[in-house]
């Protein structure tokens, strides 16, 4: 095996540990702020996606740090950021008496969160990609997802398990050293090595960030439209098990998950040979169904399969994507096309939660997932519309 290739096998192990300070809270956070603080749905899926809202201003500069520093750099500095969000939402849990001042530190940690996860995501994708190559970025992001999305797998449920057996206050606590394990992890690994570390960018970095953006955003709308499908699932599979009193609710993640890295690991090399595009299509169908099973479900197995389809769909087509967005800038700016590349779903989980909160306050709780299989059509006509595009353009 490759030296590079063990380097990113390690990275992305590093990155599954950390991650779970993400995926393990994910699934009870709206739990806690409805149930133990007594908010609305709509307060709860704030709470969820408040952390993908502070990435989305956070991305930039995410994207010109690793361009500057290495990727390596700006990931370890995001792993203790990690850490004090869980220092911080366990002290809300300490509020529960108090439920404003509760859900205000609840929302300084997911704030926190947001920061953290830009930098560290940014940081593994740029720095991997620095390791193995750009030709090889499809498989980068094919294996930090990959591993990104079994943490949420293996998440849900243990979060479960963690609320009932220690609390809230309990779970974040038993989060803190995990980013620190990660972090340590790295540490031996060699930097892809950086160009300077003067922190202060060049005038001219944020218009390159919104001229990448720009050149990117039909990969950033598929991208955007299979994260509200996500998004919904994450955010209010448990309470939608609950209201329904349907058993086995800590397992919508897990089977999302499941579908999600299955397909990574079986078929993860399909957008290289077919073409980014057109992976994304016949993704997005699939997403398309998996919402619409959840949004008709009559059972919790039809719900689980819902969300298993749903994983399915939307596994391939982040990587399809941010491989296209990565090879379509100069290499110098790779950094930064993943940071506004990662916008798009960051934008789709911050909006989404909040959204949906609203929708299950007034028409239940299937009615989120109406939201995820509208967008899905959406993200696939716009895939539709690009290929057509590009075909007219061969032609001529």
């Amino acid at each position: 095996m490759r030296q590079d290739t063990r380097y990113l096998l390690w990275n992305t192990t590093s990155l599954l540990f950390a991650y779970m300070v993400v995926a393990i809270p994910l699934p009870v956070i709206s739990v806690f702020v409805t149930h133990e603080l007594g908010f609305p749905n709509s307060l709860g899926g704030l709470a969820v996606g408040v952390t993908y809202l502070t990435a989305i201003f956070s991305r930039g500069f995410s994207g010109r740090l690793a361009d500057r520093i290495g990727g390596k750099a700006c990931m370890a500095y995001g792993l203790p950021i990690y850490a004090l969000a869980c220092v911080v939402c366990f002290a809300a849990a300490m509020l529960t008496l108090y439920p404003v001042l509760g859900l205000g530190f609840l929302l300084a940690g997911r704030l926190i969160l947001g920061v953290g996860d830009s930098l560290v995501s940014v940081g593994m994708l740029s720095w991997n990609i620095a390791l193995l190559g750009t030709q090889r970025s499809g498989v980068v992001f094919s294996l930090v997802g990959a591993c990104i999305y079994g943490a949420i797998a293996a998440g849900g449920p243990l979060g479960m398990l963690c609320v009932d057996a220690f609390g809230f206050s309990g779970l974040m606590l038993l989060c803190i050293p995990l980013p620190l394990l990660g972090r340590w992890m790295i540490s031996p690994i060699p930097a892809a090595l950086p160009q300077t570390f003067d922190l202060s960018p060049p005038v001219q970095s944020k218009a390159a960030f919104f001229r990448v953006a720009a050149n990117i955003w039909r990969q950033g709308v598929v991208t955007f439209s299979q994260g509200v499908g996500f998004a919904a699932l994450g955010a209010f599979i448990f309470l939608y098990f609950a209201n329904q009193g349907w058993r086995y609710a800590g397992l919508g993640l897990t089977c999302f998950g499941a579908g999600f890295v299955l397909m990574r690991l079986v078929f993860g090399s399909l957008p290289d040979k077919l073409g980014g595009m057109h992976v994304a299509m016949v993704s997005l169908i699939v997403a398309a169904c998996g919402q619409f099973l959840l949004w008709t479900a009559s059972s919790a197995e039809m719900a689980l399969a819902g969300a298993f389809l749903t994983g399915i769909g939307c596994s391939l087509i982040y990587p399809s994507m941010g491989a296209e967005s990565v090879r379509m800038v100069r290499p110098e700016l790779q950094g930064t096309a993943v940071g506004a590349f990662a916008v798009f779903q960051d934008v789709a989980y911050g909006i989404t939660a909040p959204v949906a909160g609203l929708f299950a306050d007034r028409f239940g709780y299937s009615a989120v997932f109406m939201l995820g299989f509208i967008a899905a059509l959406s993200g696939l006509l716009v895939a539709i519309l690009t290929v057509l595009q590009r075909a007219n353009k061969n032609d001529g």
